[in-house]
Protein backbone atom coordinates (compact mmCIF):
# COMPACT_ATOMS: atom_id res chain seq x y z
CA UNK A 1 0.00 0.00 0.00
CA UNK A 2 2.92 2.32 1.04
CA UNK A 3 4.52 1.75 -1.94
CA UNK A 4 1.48 2.58 -4.33
CA UNK A 5 1.11 5.23 -2.52
CA UNK A 6 5.28 6.33 -3.14
CA UNK A 7 4.22 5.96 -7.00
CA UNK A 8 1.31 8.57 -7.30
CA UNK A 9 3.18 11.00 -4.89
CA UNK A 10 6.07 11.25 -7.25
CA UNK A 11 3.59 11.11 -10.26
CA UNK A 12 2.31 14.40 -8.65
CA UNK A 13 5.72 15.71 -8.20
CA UNK A 14 5.80 15.19 -12.00
CA UNK A 15 2.52 16.86 -12.49
CA UNK A 16 3.60 20.17 -10.59
CA UNK A 17 7.12 20.73 -11.98
CA UNK A 18 5.90 20.07 -15.37
CA UNK A 19 3.27 22.78 -14.68
CA UNK A 20 6.00 24.83 -13.07
CA UNK A 21 8.24 24.58 -16.25
CA UNK A 22 5.31 24.94 -18.71
CA UNK A 23 4.66 28.29 -16.92
CA UNK A 24 8.44 29.41 -16.75
CA UNK A 25 8.51 28.10 -20.54
CA UNK A 26 5.75 30.30 -21.63
CA UNK A 27 7.65 33.30 -19.63
CA UNK A 28 10.95 32.95 -21.67
CA UNK A 29 8.38 32.68 -25.47
CA UNK A 30 7.09 35.50 -24.27
CA UNK A 31 9.96 37.79 -22.79
CA UNK A 32 9.98 39.98 -26.10
CA UNK A 33 6.13 40.34 -26.08
CA UNK A 34 4.58 44.27 -25.31
CA UNK A 35 3.75 44.84 -21.92
CA UNK A 36 3.75 41.10 -21.26
CA UNK A 37 3.17 39.99 -17.34
CA UNK A 38 5.07 37.02 -16.43
CA UNK A 39 3.67 34.59 -14.10
CA UNK A 40 4.60 31.57 -10.97
CA UNK A 41 3.58 28.27 -10.14
CA UNK A 42 2.69 28.07 -6.25
CA UNK A 43 2.60 24.56 -5.07
CA UNK A 44 1.13 23.23 -1.95
CA UNK A 45 0.82 19.72 -0.27
CA UNK A 46 -1.97 17.39 -1.23
CA UNK A 47 -3.79 15.79 1.71
CA UNK A 48 -2.27 14.34 4.65
CA UNK A 49 -2.81 10.40 6.44
CA UNK A 50 -2.80 10.75 10.12
CA UNK A 51 -1.34 7.60 11.26
CA UNK A 52 -1.70 8.93 15.01
CA UNK A 53 -3.13 12.30 16.02
CA UNK A 54 -0.77 12.15 19.09
CA UNK A 55 -1.15 12.57 22.73
CA UNK A 56 -1.57 15.00 25.02
CA UNK A 57 1.20 15.35 28.52
CA UNK A 58 0.11 14.40 31.54
CA UNK A 59 1.97 14.02 35.03
CA UNK A 60 3.04 10.53 34.02
CA UNK A 61 3.54 10.57 30.21
CA UNK A 62 5.31 13.67 28.07
CA UNK A 63 3.02 13.05 24.89
CA UNK A 64 3.21 12.60 21.39
CA UNK A 65 3.30 14.51 18.01
CA UNK A 66 1.12 13.12 15.22
CA UNK A 67 2.38 11.00 12.76
CA UNK A 68 1.01 12.32 9.24
CA UNK A 69 2.61 10.81 5.46
CA UNK A 70 2.22 12.94 3.00
CA UNK A 71 0.47 11.92 -0.40
CA UNK A 72 2.16 14.68 -2.62
CA UNK A 73 1.89 18.26 -4.04
CA UNK A 74 -0.67 20.11 -6.17
CA UNK A 75 -0.51 23.21 -7.86
CA UNK A 76 -1.78 25.96 -5.21
CA UNK A 77 -2.10 28.91 -8.14
CA UNK A 78 -0.52 30.25 -10.46
CA UNK A 79 0.20 34.16 -9.92
CA UNK A 80 1.04 36.80 -12.25
CA UNK A 81 3.52 39.38 -11.84
CA UNK A 82 1.75 43.40 -12.69
CA UNK A 83 5.14 44.88 -11.94
CA UNK A 84 5.83 47.54 -14.73
CA UNK A 85 7.90 46.53 -17.35
CA UNK A 86 10.39 49.33 -18.89
CA UNK A 87 9.23 51.79 -21.11
CA UNK A 88 11.10 52.24 -24.35
CA UNK A 89 10.59 54.75 -27.06
CA UNK A 90 9.42 53.97 -30.65
CA UNK A 91 8.76 57.39 -32.46
CA UNK A 92 5.68 56.17 -33.60
CA UNK A 93 2.80 58.52 -32.54
CA UNK A 94 0.33 55.62 -32.30
CA UNK A 95 1.98 53.95 -29.62
CA UNK A 96 1.47 54.13 -25.67
CA UNK A 97 2.82 52.72 -22.41
CA UNK A 98 1.32 53.17 -19.37
CA UNK A 99 3.16 54.69 -16.59
CA UNK A 100 2.27 53.57 -13.06
CA UNK A 101 -1.37 51.21 -12.53
CA UNK A 102 -4.64 51.13 -15.20
CA UNK A 103 -4.89 49.31 -18.41
CA UNK A 104 -6.47 50.56 -21.33
CA UNK A 105 -10.07 50.07 -22.54
CA UNK A 106 -10.24 47.95 -26.04
CA UNK A 107 -13.69 47.02 -27.43
CA UNK A 108 -14.49 44.69 -29.94
CA UNK A 109 -17.05 41.88 -29.23
CA UNK A 110 -17.04 42.43 -25.95
CA UNK A 111 -15.06 44.65 -23.57
CA UNK A 112 -11.15 44.04 -22.67
CA UNK A 113 -8.06 45.52 -21.19
CA UNK A 114 -4.75 45.53 -22.09
CA UNK A 115 -1.58 47.00 -21.16
CA UNK A 116 -0.05 47.04 -24.77
CA UNK A 117 -0.53 49.96 -26.26
CA UNK A 118 0.72 48.99 -29.77
CA UNK A 119 -1.99 50.77 -31.79
CA UNK A 120 -2.17 51.93 -35.25
CA UNK A 121 -5.07 53.72 -37.32
CA UNK A 122 -7.62 51.65 -39.56
CA UNK A 123 -8.83 52.91 -42.92
CA UNK A 124 -11.13 55.39 -40.77
CA UNK A 125 -8.16 56.86 -38.91
CA UNK A 126 -9.77 55.24 -35.70
CA UNK A 127 -7.49 53.94 -33.23
CA UNK A 128 -7.16 50.15 -32.91
CA UNK A 129 -5.56 46.79 -31.80
CA UNK A 130 -3.52 44.49 -34.15
CA UNK A 131 -6.02 42.67 -33.79
CA UNK A 132 -8.94 45.10 -34.45
CA UNK A 133 -10.51 46.27 -31.57
CA UNK A 134 -11.54 49.63 -31.08
CA UNK A 135 -9.25 51.69 -28.61
CA UNK A 136 -11.77 53.40 -25.94
CA UNK A 137 -11.75 57.01 -24.58
CA UNK A 138 -13.75 60.53 -24.37
CA UNK A 139 -14.16 62.63 -27.40
CA UNK A 140 -13.53 66.54 -27.91
CA UNK A 141 -16.33 68.79 -29.03
CA UNK A 142 -14.76 71.43 -32.08
CA UNK A 143 -13.33 73.69 -29.87
CA UNK A 144 -11.15 70.66 -28.10
CA UNK A 145 -12.93 70.45 -25.30
CA UNK A 146 -12.99 67.53 -23.72
CA UNK A 147 -16.19 65.49 -22.95
CA UNK A 148 -16.07 62.91 -20.07
CA UNK A 149 -18.38 60.49 -19.12
CA UNK A 150 -19.68 58.11 -21.80
CA UNK A 151 -17.09 55.86 -23.57
CA UNK A 152 -16.16 56.17 -27.21
CA UNK A 153 -14.08 55.21 -30.30
CA UNK A 154 -11.05 57.22 -30.56
CA UNK A 155 -10.32 58.89 -34.54
CA UNK A 156 -7.34 61.14 -35.54
CA UNK A 157 -8.69 62.41 -38.43
CA UNK A 158 -5.43 62.85 -40.07
CA UNK A 159 -5.64 65.07 -43.74
CA UNK A 160 -9.13 66.83 -42.90
CA UNK A 161 -9.53 70.44 -42.60
CA UNK A 162 -11.07 72.27 -39.29
CA UNK A 163 -12.67 75.63 -39.85
CA UNK A 164 -11.54 79.27 -39.49
CA UNK A 165 -12.01 81.18 -36.62
CA UNK A 166 -12.44 84.99 -36.19
CA UNK A 167 -9.53 87.00 -34.32
CA UNK A 168 -11.40 88.38 -30.93
CA UNK A 169 -8.57 89.40 -29.02
CA UNK A 170 -4.96 90.57 -29.61
CA UNK A 171 -2.16 90.96 -27.37
CA UNK A 172 0.81 93.60 -27.71
CA UNK A 173 3.77 93.65 -26.23
CA UNK A 174 6.65 96.44 -25.76
CA UNK A 175 7.82 99.57 -24.29
CA UNK A 176 6.99 102.90 -25.37
CA UNK A 177 10.18 105.66 -25.00
CA UNK A 178 9.13 107.94 -22.32
CA UNK A 179 12.17 110.27 -22.95
CA UNK A 180 11.26 111.00 -26.85
CA UNK A 181 10.07 114.52 -27.51
CA UNK A 182 6.16 115.00 -28.22
CA UNK A 183 4.64 114.65 -31.41
CA UNK A 184 4.12 118.30 -32.58
CA UNK A 185 3.84 118.33 -35.96
CA UNK A 186 2.10 116.91 -38.87
CA UNK A 187 2.40 116.34 -43.02
CA UNK A 188 0.84 118.90 -44.95
CA UNK A 189 0.74 118.41 -48.65
CA UNK A 190 -0.04 121.10 -50.72
CA UNK A 191 -1.41 120.26 -54.60
CA UNK A 192 -0.28 122.78 -57.60
CA UNK A 193 -2.03 125.62 -58.22
CA UNK A 194 -5.84 124.63 -59.62
CA UNK A 195 -8.81 126.32 -61.18
CA UNK A 196 -12.21 126.59 -62.61
CA UNK A 197 -11.72 125.32 -66.55
CA UNK A 198 -11.39 128.59 -68.20
CA UNK A 199 -9.66 130.23 -64.87
CA UNK A 200 -12.43 132.68 -64.23
CA UNK A 201 -12.71 131.62 -60.65
CA UNK A 202 -11.35 129.83 -57.70
CA UNK A 203 -12.26 126.36 -56.97
CA UNK A 204 -14.34 124.85 -53.98
CA UNK A 205 -15.36 121.58 -52.52
CA UNK A 206 -18.38 121.82 -54.60
CA UNK A 207 -16.54 121.82 -57.87
CA UNK A 208 -16.85 119.31 -60.26
CA UNK A 209 -13.63 117.30 -60.77
CA UNK A 210 -13.75 117.65 -64.70
CA UNK A 211 -14.43 121.47 -64.31
CA UNK A 212 -10.77 121.22 -62.65
CA UNK A 213 -7.50 122.26 -64.22
CA UNK A 214 -4.40 123.55 -63.68
CA UNK A 215 -3.83 127.04 -63.13
CA UNK A 216 -0.75 127.24 -65.55
CA UNK A 217 -3.05 125.49 -68.03
CA UNK A 218 -6.71 126.46 -67.23
CA UNK A 219 -8.28 125.50 -70.83
CA UNK A 220 -7.39 121.84 -70.14
CA UNK A 221 -9.77 119.88 -68.16
CA UNK A 222 -7.34 117.20 -65.80
CA UNK A 223 -10.03 114.77 -65.47
CA UNK A 224 -12.82 113.63 -67.64
CA UNK A 225 -16.08 111.12 -66.73
CA UNK A 226 -14.94 108.06 -66.62
CA UNK A 227 -11.34 108.08 -65.81
CA UNK A 228 -10.17 105.82 -62.58
CA UNK A 229 -7.61 107.42 -60.27
CA UNK A 230 -5.38 104.49 -58.20
CA UNK A 231 -4.03 106.18 -54.93
CA UNK A 232 -1.07 104.48 -53.59
CA UNK A 233 0.65 106.82 -51.36
CA UNK A 234 3.31 106.33 -48.25
CA UNK A 235 2.91 106.60 -44.57
CA UNK A 236 5.85 106.68 -42.53
CA UNK A 237 8.10 105.44 -45.57
CA UNK A 238 5.70 102.24 -45.83
CA UNK A 239 3.55 102.02 -49.33
CA UNK A 240 0.21 102.22 -48.34
CA UNK A 241 -2.45 99.54 -49.95
CA UNK A 242 -4.02 100.59 -53.36
CA UNK A 243 -7.66 103.24 -53.25
CA UNK A 244 -9.53 103.51 -56.42
CA UNK A 245 -11.51 106.55 -57.47
CA UNK A 246 -14.14 106.42 -60.05
CA UNK A 247 -14.92 110.24 -61.84
CA UNK A 248 -18.42 110.19 -62.49
CA UNK A 249 -20.13 113.46 -63.58
CA UNK A 250 -20.78 114.09 -59.99
CA UNK A 251 -17.96 113.76 -58.50
CA UNK A 252 -16.87 116.62 -56.63
CA UNK A 253 -13.57 118.44 -55.27
CA UNK A 254 -14.64 117.77 -52.35
CA UNK A 255 -15.18 113.66 -53.25
CA UNK A 256 -11.21 114.25 -54.18
CA UNK A 257 -10.39 115.27 -50.51
CA UNK A 258 -12.28 113.10 -48.86
CA UNK A 259 -11.01 110.14 -50.57
CA UNK A 260 -7.24 110.98 -50.06
CA UNK A 261 -7.55 111.37 -46.64
CA UNK A 262 -10.05 108.09 -46.00
CA UNK A 263 -7.07 106.34 -48.63
CA UNK A 264 -4.31 107.51 -46.89
CA UNK A 265 -5.53 106.33 -43.43
CA UNK A 266 -5.71 109.61 -41.78
CA UNK A 267 -7.78 109.69 -38.77
CA UNK A 268 -9.98 112.56 -38.50
CA UNK A 269 -11.65 111.55 -35.43
CA UNK A 270 -8.84 112.70 -32.74
CA UNK A 271 -10.01 115.23 -30.43
CA UNK A 272 -8.98 119.01 -30.89
CA UNK A 273 -5.92 119.68 -28.34
CA UNK A 274 -6.66 123.41 -28.37
CA UNK A 275 -3.57 124.24 -29.79
CA UNK A 276 -3.54 126.63 -32.64
CA UNK A 277 -0.16 125.58 -33.71
CA UNK A 278 -1.30 121.80 -34.09
CA UNK A 279 -2.60 121.12 -37.56
CA UNK A 280 -5.90 119.45 -37.64
CA UNK A 281 -5.93 115.79 -39.98
CA UNK A 282 -7.83 115.88 -42.57
CA UNK A 283 -8.44 116.65 -46.28
CA UNK A 284 -9.40 120.22 -48.08
CA UNK A 285 -9.22 122.16 -50.54
CA UNK A 286 -7.83 125.48 -49.43
CA UNK A 287 -8.12 128.88 -51.58
CA UNK A 288 -4.87 130.42 -52.45
CA UNK A 289 -4.07 134.03 -50.93
CA UNK A 290 -2.64 135.76 -53.60
CA UNK A 291 -3.78 134.38 -56.84
CA UNK A 292 -7.32 134.94 -56.25
CA UNK A 293 -8.71 132.35 -59.01
CA UNK A 294 -6.93 129.62 -57.75
CA UNK A 295 -6.53 127.34 -55.12
CA UNK A 296 -4.94 123.90 -53.68
CA UNK A 297 -5.70 120.24 -52.43
CA UNK A 298 -4.31 119.65 -48.87
CA UNK A 299 -3.93 116.88 -46.70
CA UNK A 300 -3.10 116.76 -43.41
CA UNK A 301 -1.78 113.98 -41.62
CA UNK A 302 -2.04 112.62 -37.65
CA UNK A 303 0.95 113.61 -35.56
CA UNK A 304 4.24 112.12 -35.52
CA UNK A 305 7.13 110.83 -37.43
CA UNK A 306 5.72 107.51 -38.37
CA UNK A 307 2.61 109.37 -39.66
CA UNK A 308 4.67 111.11 -42.32
CA UNK A 309 2.56 111.23 -45.60
CA UNK A 310 4.16 110.78 -49.01
CA UNK A 311 2.25 111.47 -52.24
CA UNK A 312 5.13 111.88 -54.82
CA UNK A 313 5.41 110.91 -58.67
CA UNK A 314 2.94 108.05 -59.34
CA UNK A 315 1.28 107.55 -56.20
CA UNK A 316 -2.04 109.65 -57.06
CA UNK A 317 -2.28 108.30 -60.99
CA UNK A 318 -4.86 107.76 -63.84
CA UNK A 319 -5.56 104.47 -65.97
CA UNK A 320 -3.02 105.98 -68.29
CA UNK A 321 -0.24 106.22 -66.19
CA UNK A 322 -0.29 109.89 -66.18
CA UNK A 323 -0.56 112.12 -62.75
CA UNK A 324 -3.01 115.04 -63.09
CA UNK A 325 -2.01 116.09 -59.48
CA UNK A 326 1.65 117.24 -57.89
CA UNK A 327 1.91 117.40 -53.79
CA UNK A 328 4.77 118.47 -52.07
CA UNK A 329 5.53 119.38 -47.90
CA UNK A 330 4.15 123.21 -47.35
CA UNK A 331 1.68 125.32 -45.65
CA UNK A 332 -2.42 124.94 -44.47
CA UNK A 333 -3.71 128.23 -44.42
CA UNK A 334 -3.17 128.54 -41.06
CA UNK A 335 0.35 128.75 -41.59
CA UNK A 336 1.39 125.86 -40.08
CA UNK A 337 4.56 124.07 -42.16
CA UNK A 338 4.81 120.75 -42.81
CA UNK A 339 6.51 119.13 -39.87
CA UNK A 340 5.71 115.62 -38.85
CA UNK A 341 8.59 114.99 -35.88
CA UNK A 342 7.98 113.41 -32.20
CA UNK A 343 8.44 110.21 -30.71
CA UNK A 344 6.39 107.35 -32.55
CA UNK A 345 6.59 103.36 -33.19
CA UNK A 346 5.03 101.22 -35.81
CA UNK A 347 3.88 97.99 -35.93
CA UNK A 348 1.82 95.63 -37.91
CA UNK A 349 0.20 92.37 -37.35
CA UNK A 350 -2.59 90.03 -39.08
CA UNK A 351 -5.72 88.75 -37.83
CA UNK A 352 -8.33 86.92 -39.26
CA UNK A 353 -12.02 87.18 -40.05
CA UNK A 354 -14.78 83.96 -40.03
CA UNK A 355 -13.65 82.51 -43.20
CA UNK A 356 -9.88 82.76 -42.02
CA UNK A 357 -8.81 85.23 -44.69
CA UNK A 358 -5.93 87.37 -43.61
CA UNK A 359 -6.53 90.83 -42.70
CA UNK A 360 -3.46 92.89 -42.24
CA UNK A 361 -3.33 96.12 -39.44
CA UNK A 362 -1.06 98.72 -38.77
CA UNK A 363 -0.49 100.34 -35.71
CA UNK A 364 0.93 103.50 -34.73
CA UNK A 365 1.75 105.00 -31.42
CA UNK A 366 2.34 108.72 -30.95
CA UNK A 367 3.78 110.24 -27.75
CA UNK A 368 0.56 112.49 -27.38
CA UNK A 369 1.45 114.76 -23.67
CA UNK A 370 3.63 114.61 -20.67
CA UNK A 371 3.10 115.45 -16.99
CA UNK A 372 4.57 114.31 -13.41
CA UNK A 373 1.94 111.85 -13.16
CA UNK A 374 3.01 109.86 -16.05
CA UNK A 375 2.38 109.88 -20.25
CA UNK A 376 -0.45 109.90 -22.26
CA UNK A 377 0.08 107.73 -25.91
CA UNK A 378 -2.07 107.93 -28.79
CA UNK A 379 -2.51 105.25 -30.87
CA UNK A 380 -3.47 105.09 -34.98
CA UNK A 381 -4.98 101.53 -36.38
CA UNK A 382 -5.49 101.27 -39.98
CA UNK A 383 -5.74 98.43 -42.40
CA UNK A 384 -5.60 98.13 -46.19
CA UNK A 385 -7.99 94.90 -46.00
CA UNK A 386 -11.15 96.94 -44.77
CA UNK A 387 -13.56 96.72 -47.80
CA UNK A 388 -14.92 100.53 -47.75
CA UNK A 389 -12.25 103.40 -48.71
CA UNK A 390 -11.45 105.14 -45.46
CA UNK A 391 -8.64 102.73 -43.95
CA UNK A 392 -8.47 104.59 -41.01
CA UNK A 393 -10.43 101.90 -38.30
CA UNK A 394 -9.44 103.26 -34.74
CA UNK A 395 -7.85 105.81 -32.30
CA UNK A 396 -7.75 106.08 -28.72
CA UNK A 397 -4.95 106.49 -25.83
CA UNK A 398 -2.93 105.04 -23.69
CA UNK A 399 -2.21 106.00 -20.02
CA UNK A 400 0.50 105.68 -17.95
CA UNK A 401 1.77 106.29 -14.57
CA UNK A 402 4.98 107.92 -13.28
CA UNK A 403 6.04 104.12 -12.82
CA UNK A 404 5.81 103.85 -16.34
CA UNK A 405 2.89 101.29 -16.19
CA UNK A 406 -0.78 101.18 -18.23
CA UNK A 407 -3.23 102.67 -16.06
CA UNK A 408 -6.06 103.27 -18.81
CA UNK A 409 -6.66 102.59 -22.17
CA UNK A 410 -9.19 103.78 -24.15
CA UNK A 411 -11.33 102.80 -27.64
CA UNK A 412 -9.40 99.43 -27.82
CA UNK A 413 -12.69 97.76 -29.33
CA UNK A 414 -11.54 97.17 -33.46
CA UNK A 415 -13.76 96.94 -36.36
CA UNK A 416 -12.69 96.06 -39.75
CA UNK A 417 -15.33 96.11 -42.39
CA UNK A 418 -15.85 92.72 -44.75
CA UNK A 419 -18.29 94.10 -46.33
CA UNK A 420 -19.07 91.44 -49.82
CA UNK A 421 -16.11 89.18 -48.86
CA UNK A 422 -18.67 86.18 -47.81
CA UNK A 423 -17.09 86.53 -44.17
CA UNK A 424 -19.04 87.59 -40.93
CA UNK A 425 -19.51 91.75 -41.03
CA UNK A 426 -17.42 93.81 -39.55
CA UNK A 427 -14.65 91.71 -38.37
CA UNK A 428 -14.40 92.91 -34.33
CA UNK A 429 -11.64 92.25 -32.12
CA UNK A 430 -10.34 93.86 -29.05
CA UNK A 431 -6.35 94.93 -28.29
CA UNK A 432 -4.45 94.09 -25.21
CA UNK A 433 -2.23 96.57 -24.37
CA UNK A 434 -1.69 95.46 -20.71
CA UNK A 435 1.96 94.52 -22.03
CA UNK A 436 3.07 97.79 -23.14
CA UNK A 437 5.13 99.90 -20.77
CA UNK A 438 6.42 103.51 -21.18
CA UNK A 439 9.81 103.55 -19.93
CA UNK A 440 13.21 105.28 -20.65
CA UNK A 441 14.53 103.30 -23.78
CA UNK A 442 17.02 103.77 -26.87
CA UNK A 443 13.76 103.14 -28.98
CA UNK A 444 10.43 102.19 -28.60
CA UNK A 445 9.32 98.64 -29.64
CA UNK A 446 5.49 97.10 -29.96
CA UNK A 447 4.85 93.61 -31.50
CA UNK A 448 2.34 90.94 -31.57
CA UNK A 449 2.78 88.31 -29.01
CA UNK A 450 -0.92 86.40 -29.49
CA UNK A 451 -4.26 86.65 -31.34
CA UNK A 452 -7.09 83.84 -31.11
CA UNK A 453 -7.59 83.57 -34.85
CA UNK A 454 -6.77 80.62 -37.54
CA UNK A 455 -7.24 80.32 -41.22
CA UNK A 456 -8.49 77.05 -42.09
CA UNK A 457 -6.07 74.16 -41.23
CA UNK A 458 -5.61 70.50 -42.36
CA UNK A 459 -4.33 67.98 -39.57
CA UNK A 460 -0.58 66.90 -40.51
CA UNK A 461 0.11 64.95 -36.77
CA UNK A 462 -1.03 64.23 -33.46
CA UNK A 463 0.82 63.78 -30.07
CA UNK A 464 -0.39 61.91 -27.17
CA UNK A 465 -0.19 63.22 -23.45
CA UNK A 466 0.32 62.57 -20.60
CA UNK A 467 -3.37 63.07 -18.98
CA UNK A 468 -4.15 60.92 -22.27
CA UNK A 469 -5.44 63.72 -24.68
CA UNK A 470 -4.34 63.39 -28.31
CA UNK A 471 -3.43 66.46 -29.49
CA UNK A 472 -3.45 67.46 -32.85
CA UNK A 473 -1.29 69.59 -34.97
CA UNK A 474 -3.02 71.36 -38.19
CA UNK A 475 -1.06 73.25 -40.92
CA UNK A 476 -2.23 76.58 -39.70
CA UNK A 477 -0.29 76.23 -36.65
CA UNK A 478 -3.04 76.13 -34.34
CA UNK A 479 -3.59 72.23 -32.01
CA UNK A 480 -6.70 70.93 -30.28
CA UNK A 481 -7.38 67.87 -28.70
CA UNK A 482 -9.01 65.41 -30.37
CA UNK A 483 -10.51 63.42 -27.57
CA UNK A 484 -8.43 61.71 -24.57
CA UNK A 485 -7.51 57.83 -24.06
CA UNK A 486 -9.07 56.43 -21.23
CA UNK A 487 -7.54 53.88 -18.65
CA UNK A 488 -9.27 51.38 -16.16
CA UNK A 489 -7.94 49.98 -12.50
CA UNK A 490 -9.02 47.20 -10.05
CA UNK A 491 -8.93 46.83 -6.95
CA UNK A 492 -7.40 43.40 -7.50
CA UNK A 493 -5.38 42.70 -10.54
CA UNK A 494 -4.68 38.82 -9.96
CA UNK A 495 -8.66 38.52 -10.39
CA UNK A 496 -8.14 39.59 -13.99
CA UNK A 497 -8.84 36.86 -16.42
CA UNK A 498 -6.35 36.27 -19.24
CA UNK A 499 -7.88 36.40 -22.67
CA UNK A 500 -5.13 35.74 -24.64
CA UNK A 501 -4.01 38.45 -27.29
CA UNK A 502 -2.30 40.35 -24.23
CA UNK A 503 -6.03 41.34 -23.36
CA UNK A 504 -7.83 40.61 -20.28
CA UNK A 505 -11.48 40.09 -18.78
CA UNK A 506 -13.23 41.30 -15.55
CA UNK A 507 -12.96 37.77 -13.20
CA UNK A 508 -15.17 37.32 -10.58
CA UNK A 509 -12.50 38.24 -7.57
CA UNK A 510 -11.23 41.66 -9.49
CA UNK A 511 -13.70 43.72 -8.66
CA UNK A 512 -15.30 46.27 -11.08
CA UNK A 513 -12.98 48.40 -13.33
CA UNK A 514 -12.42 52.38 -12.24
CA UNK A 515 -12.73 54.21 -15.75
CA UNK A 516 -11.71 57.93 -16.17
CA UNK A 517 -8.46 59.86 -17.26
CA UNK A 518 -4.68 58.77 -16.91
CA UNK A 519 -3.29 60.36 -13.73
CA UNK A 520 -7.24 60.47 -11.69
CA UNK A 521 -8.37 57.80 -9.84
CA UNK A 522 -5.48 55.52 -9.19
CA UNK A 523 -4.90 55.67 -12.87
CA UNK A 524 -0.68 56.50 -14.03
CA UNK A 525 0.65 58.44 -16.68
CA UNK A 526 0.43 57.78 -20.52
CA UNK A 527 4.03 57.47 -22.03
CA UNK A 528 2.87 58.85 -26.27
CA UNK A 529 5.22 57.29 -28.68
CA UNK A 530 6.32 55.00 -26.29
CA UNK A 531 5.84 51.06 -25.73
CA UNK A 532 6.01 49.12 -22.43
CA UNK A 533 8.27 46.00 -22.46
CA UNK A 534 7.44 42.63 -20.92
CA UNK A 535 8.35 42.29 -16.94
CA UNK A 536 10.00 38.44 -17.30
CA UNK A 537 13.15 38.43 -15.84
CA UNK A 538 15.53 35.74 -17.85
CA UNK A 539 18.09 34.85 -15.57
CA UNK A 540 15.04 34.20 -12.54
CA UNK A 541 13.33 31.97 -15.30
CA UNK A 542 16.23 30.19 -16.40
CA UNK A 543 16.60 29.52 -12.37
CA UNK A 544 13.24 28.40 -11.90
CA UNK A 545 13.60 25.99 -15.03
CA UNK A 546 16.33 24.14 -13.39
CA UNK A 547 14.64 23.97 -10.42
CA UNK A 548 11.41 22.65 -12.18
CA UNK A 549 13.74 20.15 -13.97
CA UNK A 550 15.43 19.12 -11.02
CA UNK A 551 12.40 18.53 -9.54
CA UNK A 552 11.21 16.72 -12.38
CA UNK A 553 13.89 14.26 -12.52
CA UNK A 554 13.57 13.72 -8.54
CA UNK A 555 9.90 12.85 -8.44
CA UNK A 556 11.05 10.70 -11.26
CA UNK A 557 13.47 8.61 -9.55
CA UNK A 558 10.70 8.39 -6.61
CA UNK A 559 8.92 6.39 -9.17
CA UNK A 560 11.52 4.70 -10.97
CA UNK A 561 12.61 2.94 -7.31
CA UNK A 562 8.97 2.21 -5.83
CA UNK A 563 8.50 0.33 -8.80
CA UNK A 564 11.63 -1.49 -8.35
CA UNK A 565 10.63 -2.58 -5.17
CA UNK A 566 7.61 -3.62 -5.89
CA UNK A 567 9.02 -5.61 -8.87
CA UNK A 568 11.69 -7.24 -5.98
CA UNK A 569 8.59 -7.93 -3.60
CA UNK A 570 6.85 -9.61 -6.19
CA UNK A 571 9.80 -11.54 -7.08
CA UNK A 572 10.13 -12.58 -3.03
CA UNK A 573 6.36 -13.60 -3.39
CA UNK A 574 6.88 -16.12 -5.91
Amino acid sequence: MALTSALFTGLSGLDVNQARLGVVGNNIANANTVAFKSSRALFKPQFYVTDSAGTSPDSDFGGTNPAQRGLGASVAAIDRDYSYGSVEPTGRATDMAIDGEGFFIVQGTEQRFTRDGSFSLNANNELVTTSGDFVQGFSADDEGNVIPGSLTKLAVPLGTATTAKATTAVNLQGNLDSSGAIATGASILNSQLLTVVGGAAAPTGATLLTDLADNTAPGTPLLAVGDEFTLAGKKGGRVQPERKLEITATTTVADLTTFLQQGMGVNTTVPDDGNPLTPVAGGAFEPDGTVLTAGRLVLTGNLGKDNALNLDGLSLSKQDGTAPFTFIDGENAAGITSNPAGESVHTSFVVYDSLGTPVSVDLTAVLESKANTGNVWRFFATSGDDTDVDTAIATGTLTFDNRGLLKEATNTGITVNRNATGAKEPLAFDIDFEGITSLTARDSTVAMTQQDGYQVGVLNSFAIGADGRIVGAYSNGQSKALGQVALATFANNQGLIDKGGNQFGIGADSGVPVIGEPLQLGAGSVRGAALEQSNVDLSKEFVNMIISSTGFSAASRVISTSDQLITELLNTAR
